[in-house]
């Protein structure tokens, strides 16, 4: 059996490939910013916020939950998420070095 095109990549890279694909859509962007702006967990109002239906915003959560930038708790028969501060940290981290590690060369192109 051959290697799936993940396993050539260290698990470094097949963590930020996976962070960079979850934040590859414009309403999971816009769901991490309403939460980072309301800096706490937010409940019901996604969809008044964004104009989505419930099922494309819960689809969206659902990516952001697996990639972990995101948590969420049930109260009653809702959920509330918020950002995962410990690995937004993490990820934030790993975002620094990879953009950090580009020094510009004279010549280049």
């Amino acid at each position: 059996m051959g290697l799936t095109k993940t396993e050539i990549f260290t698990d470094k890279q097949n963590r930020l490939a996976t962070l960079m694909k979850a934040l590859g859509h414009p309403a999971r962007i816009a769901i991490i910013q309403h939460l980072i702006k309301a800096n706490a967990c937010i409940c019901g109002d996604l969809v008044d916020e964004l104009g989505l239906a419930q099922a494309t915003i819960s689809q969206h959560l659902k990516e952001l939950k697996n990639v972990g930038l995101i948590k969420g708790t049930i109260e009653g028969v809702s959920v509330c998420y918020c950002i995962d501060e410990k690995v937004w940290k993490q990820y934030k981290k790993e975002m620094e070095a990879f953009f950090v590690a580009f020094e510009m060369k004279d010549g280049c192109c």
